[in-house]
């Protein structure tokens, strides 16, 4: 409610606290900047202010990094389709996610970064595109801006909203504002009923969330996907390929020794790897060649040759296509808490998949790969080799596993046509 003192109090507090927090987001900036320099341009975005003229009013997304803009892809794609007409602004947080939405859209759609959550910043940003509706991936609860999209008028989805009990539990502090925020939103289009719980849990009200099931189930393998996996097995010759993917710097040690180990037993192993973050690509191709490896990239080899050991993927949007060029998938993010990245992008492309332990933010996806035999789990970087190794050489066991995890994508789509449905009524009429 707007005449809420205690929303009021809490949303006074929380304000100023960020703005007192202000210098450190400038730190921050510069030090990301040292890692990854696209940190240190664009900072006018990241306060609110914008040196391009208001346009038409837009259809706004946001989505954090390279992972939600993914999930984002069935439905800009489908609005696309269906609405040619729409002004889409996609806003994301890091330069990765901007870089994903550049890769796949080009400038048919704009692209700002999400400003940080001080009131000013956040009526700037509503103010200058006027969005018809909000519609936000996943887990993003910003209460200043979640209110300011109220205060507006402005009707906010929660799409593919996840929450797992772990971050139900970070939520703690702020539950008060955070619970209150929420209850602003017209619809959490919650992944699982699990997701859906625990979004009550925070505050949502009931009659506000819905399970509509995972967009990620939604995933649409590109085209000329076999032509790909064809032509980097024709550059690498006729032997073993194993992908460590979304890999972190935690785990790069990890995946140095695995490698190590399986060459050993299968010679001539060719590693493709795709680690999570930008910063880290030139990185792992220096600690793949200090261990006597052969190593390219593909920036600049374009396909790894037959001398080499390690094939760096050091671009952005390839990965799904490179999952279908391996024999064995291993998915990082997952020997450390991370909590796991995308397991269905390789089940759909048909690669068998292997990960560590942490996998909370998908803990309903990585539940039913494994009773459906989709899925593999090693206990640490030990148990991850020997599950890599088994399914090395056992052609039989690969083939039961690409099944089952086709399967499973195949019959978890849908949440796209429900999601459609939820917006219908909050888009502009047609021109």
């Amino acid at each position: 409610m707007r005449n809420d003192p205690i929303e009021r109090l809490l949303r006074g507090l929380y304000s100023a606290v960020l703005y007192l927090l202000v210098p450190v987001t400038v730190y921050h900036l510069i030090w990301r900047g040292f890692r990854q320099q696209a940190y240190l341009h664009r900072w006018s975005e990241r306060y609110g202010r914008y040196h391009q003229r208001p346009g038409p009013r837009v259809l706004w997304l946001h989505a954090v990094s390279v992972g939600e803009v993914n999930a984002a892809v069935p439905v800009i794609n489908a609005l696309r389709r269906g609405r040619p007409d729409l002004r889409l602004l996609v806003t994301t947080i890091t330069p990765t996610g901007s870089e994903r939405v550049r890769a796949l859209w080009g400038h048919d759609i704009e692209h700002v970064y999400l400003p940080y959550d001080l009131p000013g910043a956040v009526g700037r940003f509503l103010d200058h595109y006027r969005p018809h509706a909000a519609l936000i991936m996943e887990t993003e609860l910003w209460p200043n801006l979640l209110f300011g999209c109220r205060d507006r008028g402005l009707p906010v989805f929660i799409l593919n909203a996840r929450l797992s009990e772990r971050s139900l539990r970070g939520y703690r502090v702020l539950a008060p504002l955070v619970g209150r925020a929420l209850r602003t939103v017209r619809t959490v289009a919650a992944q699982s009923l699990g997701d859906a719980v625990r979004f009550v849990r925070l505050g949502a009200r009931s009659e506000q969330v819905v399970e509509v099931g995972n967009l990620k189930y939604d995933v649409a393998v590109p085209e000329g996907l076999e032509a790909f996996a064809a032509e980097c097995r024709r550059h690498a010759g006729a032997r073993p390929v194993w992908i460590a993917a979304s890999t972190h710097e935690e785990e790069e040690a990890a995946v140095l020794a695995i490698h190590r180990r399986l060459r050993a037993r299968f010679p001539g192993l060719l590693l493709l790897w795709a680690p999570r973050h930008p910063e880290r690509f030139s990185t792992v191709a220096s600690q793949a060649r200090a261990a006597g490896w052969p190593v390219s990239t593909r920036s600049r080899g374009r396909w790894p040759s037959r001398d080499d050991a390690v094939f760096v993927v050091d671009t952005l949007g390839e990965l799904v296509q490179f999952y279908a060029a391996a024999d064995v998938a291993f998915v990082g993010g997952s020997l450390q808490p991370v909590g796991g990245h995308n397991l269905l992008e390789p089940a759909a492309t048909g690669t068998p998949i292997v990960t560590g332990p942490h996998l909370h933010n998908f803990s309903e996806i990585s539940r039913r790969m494994l009773d459906s035999g989709a899925l593999r789990i090693g206990a640490d970087q030990d148990g991850v080799g020997a599950e890599l190794a088994a399914l090395l050489s056992d052609d039989e066991a690969r083939g039961g596993m690409v099944d089952a995890g086709r399967e499973l994508v195949e019959s978890g789509r849908g949440a796209l046509a429900q999601t459609l449905v939820l917006l219908r009524p909050v888009l502009p009429p047609g021109q």
